[in-house]
């Protein structure tokens, strides 16, 4: 109970240090930062808003990692310039982002399984949820191809080079998050990032029961 407090603690902080940036901006009349600060804030917000609005129960951890994320992204990336700065950020946000869809995909597949371990193999299943992230990761390049071509910006940097590293490390990144979910599935809990999946199915656990038992209640 004191590890969760002090993990919403954190969350709570991260959306205040972000609160009080966007303000300090203001002041200073740094619209341009003001105006990161707040979108970053409420793309940190938004996933614990939806998953109350359709009775999802997201774990501390997740929420500290989405916040992480968007600070990551858009403040620090493009605001702060650390894109540019410094040469490994993109490429550690693209692996971030891609162990973050390898763990949704297997969340959802698994979902449709209806929670049964033994419904599938456990390397299909995680197959699967590799697949996902990848696809995710895919179609990220082709709208960074799109607005480069189409309005003339640099989101590929250095052109093929760039596509193919964040492909390769997309592809490293799903290969986790979805090795997460077969170590889950092998009860191998303390593998990769299986504690999470297993802290997600445990505080969900009504969306990983089959049909016939949820309507029994």
């Amino acid at each position: 109970m004191q590890t969760l407090k002090a993990q919403s603690r954190v969350v709570l902080v991260l959306w205040g240090a972000l609160l009080s940036a966007g303000i300090f901006a203001l002041f200073l009349g740094l619209w341009a930062l003001a105006f990161v600060s707040a979108a970053t804030l409420a793309l940190s917000m938004a996933p614990a808003i939806l998953a109350s609005r359709f009775s999802v129960t997201m774990p501390i951890p997740f929420l500290v990692a989405i916040t992480l994320f968007a600070i990551g992204s858009v403040l620090m990336g493009e605001a702060l310039g650390f894109y540019e700065r410094v040469w490994w950020w993109d490429l550690a946000l693209h692996g971030a982002s891609a162990v973050g869809f390898g763990i949704i995909g297997f969340l959802f597949i698994f979902m449709l399984f209806e929670g049964d371990k033994f419904a599938g193999p456990p390397a299909a299943i995680a197959f699967l949820s590799f697949c996902l992230a990848i696809t995710v990761g895919s179609i990220w390049e082709v709208f960074e191809y799109s607005m480069d071509r189409g309005f003339g910006l640099n989101m590929q940097k250095n052109g093929l080079d760039d596509t193919m590293e964040d492909m390769i490390v997309n592809a490293l990144g799903g290969l986790i998050g979805a090795g997460s979910g077969f170590f889950y599935l092998k009860g191998r809990e303390r593998h990769l990032f299986a504690p999470f999946v297993r802290q997600f199915v445990d505080a969900n656990r009504r969306l990983y029961q089959r049909a016939k038992q949820r309507m029994r209640r």
